[in-house]
This record gives C-alpha cells, sequence and structure tokens, in this order.
C-alpha cells in the first residue's frame, strides 16, 4: 500500500481509486470501525451527538439528532448541517462525500451510498467515488437508497422504498426503483 497524503482529496474529487492508494484512508476506515459500537450503544441523544462528532471529526449541532444504531464505514466525509433528524438504522457510506444541509428528514434503513465499481473484471476491486448531496428541507423516506453522484434537491421528497440513481430537482417527489418524478411540489 502506497502511503498517498492527498488520498482524501483525491477522494472527495470523485473517480477511481485502486486499493493500493487507499494508504492513510484505510487508517480511518479502522478508526469507524473501532469508534462504532461506542456510538451505536449510546443512550441519550447528548451522548449520540459526541460519539457521533468523534467519528465524523466535526462537532454536530445541538438542534440535529441521529437515532442509533447508526452505521459508516468511514464518517471522515460526512458533513451535517443544523435541524436533520435521521432516524434508525440508516447507513453511510462516505468515502466519497456525504454532505446533507439543514432541515433535511431521513427516515429509518435510508442507505446513503458514495461507492462503486468499475465494471471491467480487472479493475473490479477498484472503487469509484461520487458526492452525495441534500439539499436543504429534503425528506428521504424509510428503505429509500440514494447511490453515487445524486443531488437531492431543496424540500424535496424521496418516497419510502425508492432507489434514486439521478438528481432529484428543487421541490420535487420522487418515487420507485429506479425512482421517477412523480410530481412537483406546490
Amino acid at each position: 500500500m502506497s502511503n498517498n497524503p492527498d488520498i482524501f482529496e483525491r477522494m472527495l474529487a470523485g473517480g477511481i481509486i485502486r486499493n493500493d492508494e487507499m494508504g492513510d484512508a484505510w487508517e480511518v476506515v479502522f478508526r469507524a470501525q473501532k469508534l462504532s459500537p461506542a456510538l451505536n450503544a449510546s443512550t441519550t441523544i447528548d451522548e449520540m451527538r459526541a460519539r457521533l462528532s468523534e467519528l465524523i471529526n466535526t462537532p454536530i449541532d445541538q438542534s440535529t439528532t441521529v437515532f442509533v444504531p447508526f452505521y459508516t464505514n468511514f464518517g471522515k466525509h460526512i458533513k451535517l448541517g443544523k435541524g436533520i433528524f435521521i432516524n434508525h438504522a440508516c447507513t453511510f457510506l462516505d468515502l466519497g462525500g456525504i454532505t446533507i444541509e439543514d432541515d433535511v428528514l431521513i427516515g429509518p434503513k435510508v442507505n446513503l451510498i458514495t461507492e462503486n465499481h468499475p465494471v471491467d473484471p480487472s479493475k473490479r476491486k477498484y472503487l469509484d467515488l461520487k458526492s452525495i448531496l441534500i439539499k436543504r428541507n429534503a425528506w428521504i423516506g424509510a428503505g429509500a437508497t440514494i447511490l453515487p453522484g445524486v443531488t437531492v434537491g431543496e424540500n424535496a421528497i424521496v418516497a419510502a422504498g425508492a432507489v434514486v440513481n439521478k438528481d432529484v430537482p428543487d421541490n420535487s417527489i420522487v418515487g420507485g426503483i429506479p425512482a421517477k418524478f412523480m410530481k412537483a411540489i406546490e
């Protein structure tokens, strides 16, 4: 494994990352694995905020609530705004970066996935990273999955169980597999 000091910037920029380029990033993965059991054993919201703040390396605002269990494989690339509510059993695979703006609601068992793999079998174990952005006041329904590179627009709603592989416009509702436009929010 090479030690690649700019690996974190490259991950956030998106694109292909080979396993042998991960270097220091593996230490962050192992740190997340080490900190996650204590996070998921939290018995108060304040305890959860403190432990998740440590995991993502940024203080979580007092107006944001995350119910445990909460799963992440990295943590370092999660950015949370204010007034966010994240329900139980969500999974954030954030190597490629996840930004959640203010006042977002996320239902239980939602998956935010920034990681994929190339189709080429000889490169299948490489990572193909693309960030996710959930804009202000969006609502992600229970069991929805947001795939790499997707932006969910301001005030948008993603219906429960949807699999979102394309950007969701502001003030719209999408649903289904794959998610399709259902209607505009007036």
